[in-house]
């Protein structure tokens, strides 16, 4: 490529040395194209995680880039915002028509381009106007104007929408808040290029139709480019001008979407996957038994604040073969249910019976649940569901170990073969268990977190929003897992933020709202307005019976 001129930005990185951003301006400038990036190429020791990828971004658009866990989205955009420096890639990038070698984050974000990940860089116990400053704080001689950074805080507050008071701690606001935090903290680096990776995986409806919107008016207001990495079909097609898919660490294929030429799903979906999927969920025929699970008049306290009640007087049951789904908002206290039950591992005060087979049993502790035939995946596979330091055999076996174990001492030969079996049943995609679990995508952990519960032989296996921020052909994979649990007999308890999802799983659906249970939907009543009508009922003073 020819230059016709070069500069070079003087920067200094994270632990103080100096580094030199090199500039070449080049001959694409006054073009529609804000962004090119060629030929990427990287590797992870002998493992290629891109190969010659390219990616076109246009000015003042919103670019999807698509493709199942573990493709490489994340990783090109770690090469785009210098999460991975200049020298550790091979391929060009070119930004607002230089040619660019960043050597660190800080080097890209001088350019306007700016990563939020889905993994939030906020610290939960500064407030919202220091976390939007951190780094480039307000102020001069090292004193930081403390008027100026809660005055230029709130005007940025006021443009992504978000009503709060700029001293308020991120600890005492929702993840949906602390996105547009995210967001605000971009805004005041003068951002041309916002990036940001799965922002909804984390939030209800509300806050994901709220942030979509916001991007849409950053685009429209403001000129602000964004490039969104995300799952969800159907934000793709709501939000999206263009987008790019990724499969196996290559680009395989683009779209265009206009008003008039809506995004083909099928089509992406089989871009992404490399087959086509006809149903996004497997069909199914349940083969129903027996009641496994009875629980009646179950009251729950909030963990702190010991005056609130989070779930009252619920009452489920759940039979053997059946998968029954818990919907609700955010917030409804499905999630306080779940771990409740699961030996008292959530709130205070907690009242009320469970029954197992038609006898009653007392769970004061996650190893008394799981002794008694419960066992409990997750939202959160990463703090609670994995133990990222250990690698998939530690991982898969931690809630059998007693089963695993002669006299005290784990049989290593009855480890290995259970858990290698689990990795081949569930087409965990990894060379060995003794893979780090930290290296593998969100789906193939999420897996792993499957697998340990699945191999300590539970009856009822509840499972908490268990694909999300995952692509599209892990989660069919996931559902035929979950369909052949209930095939054998398991009797599971389905919690989903997505309505779609819940319909398109489940035998039966509770709805939740404000901790009461309103309602329980048999498959043949299933729709997504039927379901919303008791997602978002008046809380009355006890829900409804079995």
């Amino acid at each position: 490529m020819a230059y016709a001129a070069m500069r070079m930005y003087r920067c200094t990185s994270d632990n103080g040395g100096l580094l030199w951003l090199i500039v070449g301006k080049c001959d694409m400038s006054g073009t529609d194209t804000l962004l090119q990036m060629k030929n990427i190429t990287k590797t992870f020791g002998p493992v290629k995680a891109l190969t010659d990828v390219n990616l076109d971004v246009k000015r003042g658009e919103i670019h999807a880039v698509c493709g199942e866990n573990g493709a490489g989205k994340s990783t090109l955009m770690n090469v785009l915002s210098g999460v991975y420096p200049h020298g550790t890639y091979s391929g060009d990038i070119i930004f607002d028509g230089q040619a660019c070698e960043f050597r660190n984050i800080k080097a890209s974000e001088e350019l306007g381009i700016v990563i939020i990940h889905q993994e939030l860089a906020l610290s939960p116990f500064l407030s919202i106007a220091e976390n939007i400053f951190m780094g480039n704080e307000q102020g001069s001689r090292g004193v930081v104007d403390w008027n100026a950074t809660r005055s230029r805080a709130q005007a940025l507050l006021s443009r992504v929408g978000l009503d709060e008071d700029p001293s308020r701690l991120i600890m005492d606001i929702g993840v949906g808040k602390q996105q547009l935090v995210e967001i605000a903290k971009a805004l005041s680096k003068d951002v041309k290029l916002l990036i940001l990776d799965e922002p909804t995986a984390a939030l209800n409806d509300e806050d994901s139709a709220h942030l979509l919107q916001l991007m849409r008016e950053l685009r429209d207001d403001h000129g602000v480019t964004s490039i969104i990495i995300t799952h969800k079909l159907n934000e793709i097609a709501a939000i999206a001008d263009n987008v790019t898919v990724i499969r196996d660490g290559s680009t395989v294929g683009s779209m265009h979407v206009t008003a008039d030429n809506p995004l083909d799903q099928d089509e992406l979906i089989r871009l992404m996957v490399g087959r086509p999927l006809h149903n996004l969920y497997p069909r199914h025929e349940p083969h129903i038994g027996q009641e496994v699970l009875a629980v009646k008049d179950w009251t729950v306290h909030h963990a702190l604040d010991t005056g609130r009640i989070v779930v009252d007087h619920a009452n489920i049951s759940v039979r053997k073969g059946e998968i029954v789904g818990l919907a609700g908002l955010m917030g409804a206290g499905r999630t306080e249910f779940a771990m409740s039950v699961f030996g008292h591992s959530y709130g205070s005060g907690i009242s009320g019976e469970v029954f197992i087979h038609g006898r009653p049993v007392t769970m004061k502790t996650p190893e008394s649940a799981i002794s008694a035939g419960l066992a409990y995946a997750t939202e959160d596979r990463k703090a609670y569901g994995l133990n990222l330091l250990q690698n998939i055999r530690e991982n898969a076996s931690l809630a059998s170990l007693r089963e695993l174990s002669k006299f005290g001492v784990i049989d290593s030969n009855v480890e290995r073969k259970e858990v290698e079996h689990y990795r081949g049943a569930f087409n965990i995609k990894s060379t060995s268990i003794e893979v780090p679990v930290s290296t593998l995508s969100g789906g193939n952990q999420q897996k792993v977190v499957l697998s340990k519960w699945v191999l300590s032989d539970p009856d009822i296996l509840i499972l908490d929003e268990s694909t999300r921020g995952i692509d599209v052909g892990a989660k069919f994979e996931i559902y035929e897992i979950i369909e052949g649990l209930a095939d054998s007999g398991k009797a599971i308890i389905f919690i989903s933020s997505e309505l779609p999802e819940l319909i398109g799983v489940c035998d039966r659906i509770y709805t939740v709202s404000q901790g009461v249970v309103t309602a329980n939907i048999e498959r043949k009543d299933f729709s997504q307005e039927y379901l919303m009508k008791f997602m978002t009922k008046e809380k009355e003073r006890k829900g409804v019976s079995q």
